[in-house]
This record gives C-alpha cells, sequence and structure tokens, in this order.
C-alpha cells in the first residue's frame, strides 16, 4: 500500500523541462516534454520531413506512413520519463493560431543504468536556425538533472553538419566498427 511519502507508481509530467525560446530568426518556440495528445501534430511535423533528413536521423528509408503509424507515434507520445524523456519544440502561427511541432529530441536509457542515447530531429523547414543545437543542449541539462553519466549518440558518418554540433556542444566523436557511422560521447 502506498504511503503518502512513496514515489508516486507513474511519474508524473515532468513540469521542470518546459523552456520558452526564440530561435535566431526570432521565432517564438516552446521546448517541452511530449504529451499523448501530440500525436496528431507528430503525424503533422512527419511530414515535413525530406527523405534526405528521414534518411540521416533513421539510417535508411522510412515512408511517411511507417513513420506515423499509430503504433509507433503511441510509443513515443506515451513517454515513460523514468526510461526516456522526448523534448518537442512546438509553435503557435501567430496569425492562424495552429500549434505545430518543429523538432523532436529524445533521451533513451540504456541498459547501463546512468548511460543515454541522445537523437534530435528538426524539420527541413526549420533546419539551420539553431533549433537542433538547442534541442540537444536541452537534453543534455536534462540527462545531468536526471543524474546520468554518460550520453551516446550515433550518427552517419557523412552527416557533418550534425558531427559540428555535438563537437560544438562537448562530445567526442569516434568510429564506429561500421565505416558509415560515428558515435558521440559526452561525459557528464
Amino acid at each position: 500500500m502506498a504511503t503518502a511519502n512513496s514515489d508516486p507508481a507513474i511519474r508524473p509530467y515532468p513540469l521542470q523541462y518546459v523552456w520558452p525560446l526564440a530561435m535566431k530568426d526570432g521565432t517564438q518556440v516552446t521546448i517541452r516534454p511530449i504529451r499523448p495528445e501530440d500525436e496528431p501534430l507528430m503525424v503533422k511535423f512527419h511530414g515535413t520531413l525530406s527523405d534526405r533528413t528521414v534518411y540521416l536521423r533513421y539510417f535508411c528509408s522510412l515512408s511517411l506512413a511507417q513513420r506515423t503509424a499509430h503504433e509507433r507515434l503511441v510509443r513515443i507520445c506515451f513517454s515513460d520519463y523514468e526510461r526516456e524523456i522526448v523534448l518537442v519544440a512546438e509553435h503557435r502561427d501567430p496569425k492562424t493560431v495552429e500549434l505545430r511541432i518543429l523538432g523532436v529530441g529524445r533521451l533513451n536509457r540504456l541498459q547501463a543504468d546512468k548511460e543515454t542515447e541522445v537523437a534530435v530531429l528538426v524539420s527541413d523547414q526549420y533546419q539551420h536556425r539553431g533549433l537542433g543545437t538547442e534541442l540537444l543542449r536541452r537534453l543534455i541539462m536534462v540527462a545531468k538533472k536526471e543524474k546520468l553519466s554518460r550520453i551516446t549518440a550515433e550518427m552517419l558518418r557523412d552527416n557533418l553538419a550534425v558531427q559540428t554540433i555535438f563537437k560544438r556542444l562537448g562530445f567526442r566523436l569516434r568510429l564506429f566498427g561500421d565505416p558509415t557511422s560515428v558515435q558521440a560521447v559526452l561525459d557528464l
């Protein structure tokens, strides 16, 4: 039986990870943990990604139908905050008041209790505006607050723009046995 001092069975929505942000071009966004009701916004978000962006993130071609399958999005939107933190960058268009997700970043805890893997994906229209860097910076902050000890990421070897961002934020890059990919490591 739970007592007043025991932890809840399900971790509550982590409000401490909500931040306002002005992008380089002045676009106002909110970075926040994903919620179950974000699934329709995630479907629209995936529709904004080019084949190249999808390939660079997933290392293969995935159709829009595969990326937006309900079963897949449920696993992402109904996040277990003990095992993973998924942050979205949302923007409300001031003219249409339409809410859109512009980018997604996630931390997945690995089997090693204090290690996590990170990945970031930004809508093509909003790339090269600092949003991916800021999502990664916020994920590093989350990892530190969660008392994790190491963050890793895997990226394609020809994804030089992302490698530059990781290096700028303090990650060490190292080659895998696979000649097509690079691993980034940050000890916290």
